[in-house]
């Protein structure tokens, strides 16, 4: 019996970062809000259940983006909104509190529009024979290590990797793993399970899978959508 299959979609930014006033995960991108396009993604993957964790503060503009765009119901009822925490760590474990403990759960950033369903099926797969799958990419630049003395000195970039989202784990494994104390080194769920003692399992994300954090992030991110809807 196939196992349910859930996304907990995190989406917290500020925007102090694009110099926007309005948080990053609602500012236009190709005509419509950047996390708008991310659960648009998730949605292709039949049967999915979306859990959406938002600031408090950010759940009214929300709803009131929702009525402006006039969001299909179907959409909307795919959605389950969630109350984030005071951290990425926090936020997702409020997510996780919606999930089934038999599923197989997707964390991933609201800002990364560009994921494909090829990757997020494939995280899930991976996820089901291996209990997790973390998607990240090569280096393609050169890479140096700086010490505390300033002194800096070449890294062998192939043993390096750059981590994405989707992130996805066994419901069960990643439950008993968000029990632990949050740590200052939590970045990402992987993080997480390997302090909890779990391997981690890296699969192959795409270097058009970014995260959008910056202006100039944007510009690319729309140039990559107009070229995937010229290819249509």
């Amino acid at each position: 019996m196939e196992k349910p299959k859930y996304a907990v979609i995190v989406a917290g930014g500020s925007g102090s970062r694009m110099g926007s006033e309005i948080p990053k995960q609602f500012l236009p991108l190709a005509g419509k809000p950047i996390l708008l396009h991310t659960i648009e993604q998730f949605l292709k993957i039949e049967g999915i259940q979306i859990i959406l964790v938002l600031p408090e503060k950010d759940i009214e503009y929300w709803n009131e983006l929702t009525q402006t765009l006039q969001l299909k119901a179907d959409l909307l009822n795919a959605l389950k909104i969630v109350v984030g925490g005071k951290s990425r760590f926090q936020s997702v474990k409020n997510g996780l509190a919606h999930v089934s403990t038999d599923g197989i759960v997707a964390v991933h950033d609201g800002v990364r529009p560009l994921v494909t369903a090829e990757i997020i099926n494939q995280s899930f797969i991976v996820a089901n024979e291996t209990g997790n799958a973390v998607t990240s990419v090569l280096l393609k630049d050169s890479i140096r290590e700086i010490d505390e003395n300033q002194q800096n000195r070449a890294l062998e970039r192939t043993r390096f990797r750059l981590m994405q989202t989707p992130q996805t784990f066994k419901a069960e494994i990643m439950k008993k793993a968000f029990e632990v104390e949050e740590q200052s080194f939590f970045t990402d769920c992987a993080s997480v399970l390997e302090f909890a003692g779990y391997a981690i399992n890296l699969i192959d994300g795409s270097y058009e899978n970014i995260k959008v954090t910056t202006p100039e992030d944007l510009i690319v991110a729309e140039a990559l959508l107009k070229s995937r809807y010229s290819q249509l």
